[in-house]
């Protein structure tokens, strides 16, 4: 195979290049993997136009993406459990093992996690990656390489539901229709959490959530969500609200819409870390607010979904670019939020 591959590469803000670059070599642990397919996320956007979030802050050459699937080529010497050709999805995020986080089961608040794409770890829009093979999962023959991609995504809904013990008879609300609120719903359906209502201002994200098995949409724009979510619940409120959209506006709303004893799960980042919210409702009420930030011990599980057509990860896709138009790719996600939901890229 060659020594050298492409790699789109961050060399500032709204700036990308393509570059060759060296092939990385496996260590003993490692499986080195050919990239097929690499989701767009909203952080990978958010690093691109903005070069920063919160505390990491992008300091170019900087290769982003880290939703990612593809092919062993190579496995180190004491690799057993996979083997060059074997289909594969990878969790982006390295654990240290060893911190108080990762001994009580709770490793993605590892302080030292090395995670694809987050500064100063460069992510995968390029040919080839090495990765732990413990955190290499391999894929059905049935399942494509972009729904491989999109497993990490799904690990968000997924870790969140299991967040907020989502059982069969609960009802919740998911505010947003974005890529991570369609997971999401499908998260709580795999629970068997039946009734879900799904709200966004997009008709082509809320139909889609209609498809997936949404049992109620709401526009709001339109439509009175509180009202209606209410009437929908019989006066009650859900039992769980996940806010998926990182809005101020749908953060305040959730106390609103939670059933006394409730729960409320904050999955997306708003753009302002401080803002008014009813704290009168959350104490009267008892309702419990969890934070969501990535997944842990939900990989496998997601995987299984997907090699077993539980979930249609598929159907999330909109647009496709080659890594050559990775910049395209990024601008594109940026731009038509209204038009799309999510963008690939394949190689």
């Amino acid at each position: 195979m060659a020594h050298t591959m492409k790699a789109a590469v961050m060399k500032g803000i709204g700036k990308i290049d393509i570059e060759e670059m060296a092939v990385p070599i496996p260590a003993s642990d490692q499986v080195l993997v050919r990239i097929k397919s690499v989701g767009v996320c909203g952080s990978d956007v958010h690093y691109f136009v903005e070069g920063r979030i919160g505390d990491y802050v992008v300091e170019p050459p900087f290769i982003l993406g880290h939703e990612c699937s593809g092919e062993v080529v190579e496995v180190g010497e004491d690799v057993t459990s996979l083997q060059p050709g074997d289909r594969v999805t990878m969790e982006p995020g390295i654990p240290c093992g060893r911190c108080q986080s990762c001994l009580s089961g709770r490793y993605n608040l590892c302080p030292d996690v090395v995670f694809w794409a987050t500064p100063p770890v460069n992510g995968v829009f390029c040919e080839y990656v090495v990765h732990p093979a413990c955190f290499t999962f391999p894929l059905s023959d049935k399942v494509s390489y972009e729904e491989g991609a999109l497993v990490e995504p799904l690990a968000v809904g997924m870790y969140s539901a299991k967040r907020a013990c989502a059982e069969p008879g609960q009802s919740a609300v998911v505010l947003g229709s974005g890529p991570i609120g369609l997971v999401t719903l499908q998260a709580l359906r795999a629970c068997g959490v039946m009734r879900v209502v799904a709200v966004d201002l997009v008709e082509l994200r809320l139909e889609k959530a209609r498809e997936l098995g949404a049992s109620l949409v709401l526009n709001g724009k339109k439509d009175d969500v509180i009202k209606m979510i209410m009437d929908y619940t019989a006066g009650r409120g859900a039992d769980m609200v996940f806010e998926t959209a990182g809005s101020v506006i749908t953060t305040q709303l959730t106390a609103g819409l939670a059933a006394r004893g409730g729960k409320i799960i904050l999955v997306g980042l708003p753009s302002q870390d401080r803002f008014e919210y009813d704290m009168i409702q959350v104490t009267a009420r008892e309702l419990d607010i969890l934070g969501i930030f990535r997944y842990a011990n939900v990989y496998q599980s997601c995987v299984d979904l997907v090699n077993n057509k539980a979930v249609d990860l598929k159907s999330l896709i909109t647009h496709r670019y080659p890594l050559e138009k990775t910049q395209e790719a990024l601008e594109f996600a940026h731009q038509h939020k209204h038009e799309s939901i999510k963008v690939v890229v394949n190689l």
